[in-house]
């Protein structure tokens, strides 16, 4: 029998639990001719806010060892480009559309929230209160009590499966987390990008032009899969991995760890088909581990002070 590859984000349920990233995979239609969208567990598109934004100036963008550094800066047309314009097509797919939001204030998370909820293209709401690459950014994400007053003041106007995108650069991010489920958020996406910058030391200039920005890639993936252990140890909700995931191994150590999906991310732009060699791969992993499902192995590390299990859950002697 194949393996059941379903999982469940709060009310949402998810085909597979490969998901593409904000940021990273465009609108979803850009992406069709190269990859069957349909097949992925979800689409998180790139993340809108209330008024369009023309981003950062450049460079926006800078590759680094194992790496990419952006500063791209939210740059959109608004929400009301995007339900004009993106929101029927994502509609219009096999898949849920995870929408990544981002607001100056409380107000305009909220009121962004609320007025997404009326549209049933909406799978979830994605609320993304970690980009460091805007002013005030990840203002929502570092103070556990801001963070858990957002999301509750979201949750009452807001009929969506809610997901807490947190960022690295904090002292305790499962603080944050708990916070974040204590306001009501259904699900933790983890992580966001890692403040970094890039310099010409010969013009003695930053490479960026908004000096510094988000390191994605490989180079991240060891921070955030400790994030993501931390987080499913803390919370009782479930974790979206995302961090330098590119690989089959990859998304195994991140369910082992404690993550119910993953977000492919800067992969993308090296191989835009890599979501889909996944999904194919995803099954043998499986079954190397004899499980019957993603849902089998899920938080299934096992540290010194734990005892060895085998696939029943029964200690090995």
């Amino acid at each position: 029998m194949s393996a059941s590859l379903s999982v469940e984000i709060g009310s949402l349920r998810l085909a597979n639990p490969i998901l593409v990233a904000s940021g990273t995979f465009g609108y979803a239609r850009e992406m069709a001719g190269m990859v069957d969208v349909g097949r992925l567990g979800g689409i998180v598109p790139k993340t809108i806010t209330q008024a369009p934004r023309a981003g950062n100036v450049p460079w926006r963008t800078v590759e680094t060892t194992a790496g990419l550094l952006n500063s791209i800066g939210l740059d959109n047309d608004g929400i009301d480009a995007f339900i004009e314009h993106h929101l029927p097509y994502l509609g219009s797919l096999p898949t849920p559309a995870i929408v990544s939001i981002a607001g100056r204030t409380s107000e305009e998370f909220t009121q962004m929230s609320a007025r997404l909820s009326q549209y049933d293209e909406v799978g979830a709401i994605e609320l993304n209160i970690s980009c460091p690459n805007v002013s005030g950014g990840v203002d929502f994400g570092i103070c556990p009590e801001t963070c858990r007053d957002l999301i509750a003041s979201v949750r009452a106007q807001c009929t969506k499966p809610l997901l807490a995108k947190l960022t690295p650069n904090v002292a305790r991010i499962a603080d944050v987390a708990a916070a974040a489920e204590a306001g009501g958020a259904d699900g933790i996406s983890a992580i966001n990008t890692l403040l970094g910058m890039a310099v010409d030391w010969r013009r003695r200039k930053p490479l960026l032009g908004n000096v510094m920005g988000g390191l994605s890639g490989p180079a991240i993936k060891p921070v955030a899969l400790r994030c993501v252990y931390q987080i499913a140890q803390r919370v009782k909700i479930p974790v979206i991995g995302i961090g330098g995931i590119g690989t089959i191994d990859d998304v195994m150590e991140f369910l082992v760890a404690g993550a119910s999906a993953v977000q492919i991310g800067t992969a993308n732009f090296n191989d835009p088909t890599v979501s889909m060699r996944l999904l194919d791969q995803l099954p043998a992993a499986l079954a190397e581990l004899g499980a019957a499902s993603v849902q089998e192995i899920i938080g299934s590390l096992q540290t010194q002070s734990q005892p060895a299990l085998n696939v029943l859950g029964s200690p090995v002697a």
